[in-house]
């Protein structure tokens, strides 16, 4: 029997959210559960919950991210570079791009990584609209038809919808999982989201 769904509360620019999407995948997939995904504006859940972006943070803040990164990586096996040359641009477009696949019954959580990997693996520009063609193409995605549709009115509704409800539902970062209204914020946390799933029936 199906144990629900996990909101999964994603920036698309979040490093930490690269390093844990097969690990999120990989839970859903064992304990039947379903993972819902939300692309939020971040710095819009930053000024309403009293987060501080990483360029505003102390030298010590920033250093100590540059280290947890690295003792990630090789805990994980995972290489990414935590000052790639386009390093958190805006992720508005690329989030209704995933919003509109999503939409469309495409493979989101296919195309979300590939955004992830652009960005803190192949030092590419998300922000960049070619990019973004790009990536769609390589995921062979119909770029015309899921662009137009992350033109509409109503995709940039529910894109604004997710921000509020991440802030509704406690989420002051990224990534943040919420199952069965518990927030688990951040990829550490993936070992206390599934036993939080493997706990209800």
């Amino acid at each position: 029997m199906s144990r629900g769904a996990i909101d999964y509360y994603v920036w698309l620019n979040s490093d930490w959210a690269y390093l844990g999407a097969d690990r999120l995948e990989a839970i859903a997939g064992r304990l039947d559960v379903r993972i819902v995904y939300k692309p939020v504006d971040l710095p819009d859940v930053y000024a309403r919950t009293g987060g501080v972006l990483l360029p505003q943070r102390s030298p010590e803040r920033q250093a100590y991210r540059i280290t947890e990164l690295k003792r990630w990586c090789a805990k994980l096996g995972i290489d990414v570079n935590p000052t790639p040359r386009y390093m958190c641009p805006n992720a508005d477009q690329a989030s209704r791009l995933v919003i509109a696949a999503d939409e469309m019954g495409l493979d989101v959580a296919s195309l979300y990584k590939a955004i992830l990997r652009a960005q803190w693996v192949e030092e590419r520009d998300v922000s960049c609209a070619q990019t973004l063609r790009e990536i769609l193409q390589a995921q062979r995605i119909d770029v015309a038809a899921v662009w137009a549709r992350s033109q509409s009115a109503d995709v940039e509704a529910t894109y604004r919808r997710f921000t509020d409800e991440a802030v509704a539902a406690g989420v002051f970062g990224s990534p943040s999982y919420v199952y069965r209204g518990e927030v688990f914020w951040g990829q550490d946390r993936l070992d206390m989201l599934e036993e939080k799933i493997r706990s209800c029936v």
